[in-house]
């Protein structure tokens, strides 16, 4: 059985949260703080619980705003809280159908309304005109009978008629035996295979909901006879504590009756059943935690007369964590606070159900899961999260971006505290505040980041008018079969010399091989050289513009300030920047002859703007991007490219594809 969707109104912060689907297996709930993603979730905790004690009350959880209106009300007509609508599955319906020895659906939803009165209605439409053709064509009846009650609308009406009748006792028995088997005198409903359905199939079915704020953390020692205790506890139903809750799950989780950890049997008995737990818990937490395979879990059982209480009495489970590379075992409480909570969380969920003796399936709410953890960690939580989905349903909370798969944002609901409305629900991203979708944001960003970088080769620069003209250039010389670029070869605009530092550190974290050409202001770039020292670069990955500006000069010797735009002939440059402005510049078109000397083209004409009184942009100068997006969009024929250009870039092309 599947929630499929929600809708909670007048609880704390949600007036109308509007129907939200859930999906099928993992739905995700993004908002900013005192949004109400809790409240959301406290509101389905409430509906069906699987605590004791848990229920509405209305005077703490009506609006506030509302309240007195409300109470007013209350005793007589209890409002609605929740609207719950489930889907059956495929096994569920068929079920349905073998029980009835016919077709009688195809699917199955239905919805209960939860009130303030902590009480539920039901909304379940079952058709009933097949199955009553079906009993009247079984049915012992005489001709006559049934030509008086084929034409019944419903299963209650077919019992009426049949009771108005002078049977005999073969369909006397047959009318009995109806009214026995669909609670004819009983029923609360008057759509008697509704009732049916819901009494044999579904009320004892509906998913309990199972929520969790604050994790059950496991301890590096536990005192065998306070455990002992709590099995007994747990067992006559009574509270226990957390850290042994979790305790016993570790303990299911190996199938290994604690108490035959006590018995005395000797130490190769005791060894032996401690090496299965350290197997088994090891095996299934280093599924999932990728950020340190080195590390196995041991455990041992001793005494302890000079320990703190209870730790003095009796034996002690002691756990411990074995680093395999620095040959070193360390207290479990020793280990990091993210490790701790997924260590412990694993092992408290992988038998959540059996813990908390439930009969039925649960669905699993979880507000703000994986705080403690490493993003990368978190990334390992959800894999173990998508494993647990495939035996329940689950919806949690989170402001962290690696929390969300980018490739699955349908999962994603966001949450929104409007200040008329309240808190609305919403799969739609598109109407959010930028706010609320962050997260999502930033895990697009992250997705499309790794993405950028796909091929095993990579060329960065400075910024996007680089990428522009070195792979107009590149098809150029392709297109003349001289060297152009690889086709392996990504170029990566960085955003500056300032960002590039980060650049080069996310990429070789990768692996991949980068090499770096930038601008050249007439001497080694500091930030460059900081790289080369910190090892991050070789100074061989790193190019400058300057290097293939004169190809007759030797590499290193004599460079002059240069940026891309001085590959380039000045006489086709000027030819693009009167294009790119010929709007602007009107008849007051740009001479190469009327230019101020100078090594950079691009200085030069921002010199000559200045002394013109030429402004094209309020800031002063011109838009670079600008002249390389023209001829883009307004390619130069090969033809009209002299040699001197080509050749500078092919010079660049060849020793890149030589570096990389």
């Amino acid at each position: 059985m599947i929630l499929e969707s929600v809708r909670v109104t007048n609880y704390k912060s949600i007036e109308d949260s509007d129907e939200v689907s859930i999906d099928p297996k993992i739905t995700v709930l993004v908002g900013i703080n005192e949004s109400g993603k809790t409240v959301f979730l406290e509101a389905l905790r409430k509906c069906r619980p699987v605590e004791k004690g848990v229920s509405f009350n209305y005077v703490e959880d009506y609006p506030r705003k509302d309240l007195l209106d409300y109470e007013r009300v209350h005793t007589r007509s209890p409002a609605i809280v929740c609207a719950l609508t489930y889907r059956l599955t495929a096994d569920e319906v068929s079920e349905i159908n073998e029980d009835l020895d016919l077709k009688l659906i195809d699917d199955l939803s239905f919805t209960l309304f939860h009130t303030y009165g902590n009480e539920a209605t039901i909304g379940l439409e079952v058709p009933e005109e097949s199955l009553i053709q079906k009993f009247v064509a079984d049915a012992p009846l005489s001709p006559d009978i049934v030509a008086k009650v084929k034409d019944a609308k419903s299963l209650k009406e077919l019992i009426g008629l049949l009771e108005n009748e002078d049977l005999n006792a073969e369909a006397t028995q047959f009318t009995e035996s109806l009214k026995t088997r669909f609670d004819y005198n009983a029923a609360k409903w008057n759509d008697l295979v509704g009732w049916y359905v819901w009494r044999q199939h579904l009320r004892d079915s509906i998913p309990a909901f199972l929520y969790f704020d604050d994790y059950y953390l496991l301890g590096g020692k536990i005192n065998l006879a306070e455990l002992a205790q709590a099995v007994t506890a747990r067992d006559n139903d009574q509270p226990i504590d957390d850290m042994y809750r979790t305790a016993l799950s570790l303990f299911d989780m190996a199938g290994i009756d604690m108490e035959a950890l006590t018995k005395p049997e000797g130490y190769e008995s005791v060894k032996a059943r401690l090496e299965g737990i350290s197997n088994k818990i090891t095996d299934t937490v280093f599924r999932y935690w990728t950020q340190n395979q080195q590390l196995d879990v041991e455990f041992d059982i001793r005494e302890d007369p000079t320990d703190r209480p209870p730790y003095n009495n009796g034996s002690n489970l002691y756990i411990r964590i074995k680093n395999r590379r620095h040959r070193v075992t360390v207290p479990f409480s020793q280990r990091s606070k993210g490790f701790i909570w997924f260590f412990s969380f694993v092992v408290w969920f992988n038998s959540v159900k059996d813990q908390i003796r439930a009969g039925r399936d649960l669905i699993l709410l979880l507000d703000e899961p994986g705080l403690s953890l490493h993003a990368l960690a978190q990334k390992d939580f959800l894999k173990y999260i998508d494993d647990l989905s495939d035996n329940h349903q689950i919806l949690y909370t989170s402001h962290s971006p690696f929390m969300v798969n980018s490739d699955r944002l349908h999962e994603v609901r966001t949450v929104e505290d409007d200040l008329e409305k309240g808190t609305k629900l919403s799969a739609s991203l598109s109407g959010s505040d930028p706010n609320t979708i962050f997260p999502l944001q930033a895990a697009l960003g992250y997705t499309i980041a790794q993405n950028l970088f796909i091929g095993a080769k990579n060329l960065l620069v400075e910024g996007p008018t680089d990428l522009i003209y070195l792979h107009y250039f590149s098809s150029m010389l392709e297109q003349a079969g001289r060297g152009s670029l690889r086709d392996d070869v990504v170029i990566v605009p960085v955003g500056g010399l300032d960002k590039l530092a980060t650049f080069v550190a996310l990429l070789r974290g990768n692996e991949l091989d980068l090499v770096v050409v930038h601008d050249y202001a007439g001497g080694p770039d500091q930030r460059l050289q900081s790289l080369v020292r910190e090892k991050l670069l070789h100074d061989r990955q790193v190019l400058n513009y300057a290097q293939f500006r004169d190809i007759g000069s030797a590499a290193g010797t004599n460079l002059a300030g240069t940026d891309i735009e001085d590959l380039i002939s000045p006489e086709l440059y000027i030819k693009l920047f009167n294009g790119a402005y010929k709007k602007e510049l009107g008849r007051k078109t740009i001479k190469l002859g009327s230019l101020p000397g100078g090594d950079r083209i691009v200085d030069r004409i921002e010199r000559h703007l200045a002394a013109r009184s030429i402004t094209l942009r309020p800031s002063g100068g011109y838009n670079h991007y600008l002249i390389a997006n023209y001829l883009a969009s307004n390619p130069v024929p090969i033809s009209e490219i002299d040699d001197a250009t080509l050749s500078r870039f092919e010079a660049l092309s060849k020793e890149v594809n030589r570096l990389l």
